[in-house]
């Protein structure tokens, strides 16, 4: 199973939905060759980043459409 680590870049309100930077989930892919294009690029691993940011913070970061590598970094932990 991998993990991976996704962080907010830089603080900002987008759609009305404020991302403050360091804001930081965690979410855990399947298999152990799943890479960060498997988290960002895929409609699942959206959900899952969606899910731990409603979850950990009240935020709806699909909403402000912030589930990319312009505002998120994403490490594999």
């Amino acid at each position: 199973m991998a993990l991976f680590r996704i962080t907010v870049k830089q603080s900002r309100s987008i759609n009305g939905v404020r991302l403050e930077k360091g804001m930081t989930v965690e979410v855990a892919k399947g298999n152990n060759t799943a890479t960060p294009t498997d988290i960002f690029g895929t409609i699942d691993g959206k959900k899952m980043v969606a899910n731990a940011f409603m979850t950990k913070y009240g935020v709806d970061v699909v909403k402000a459409n912030a589930i990319s590598k312009i505002y998120m970094d994403i490490e594999k932990v």
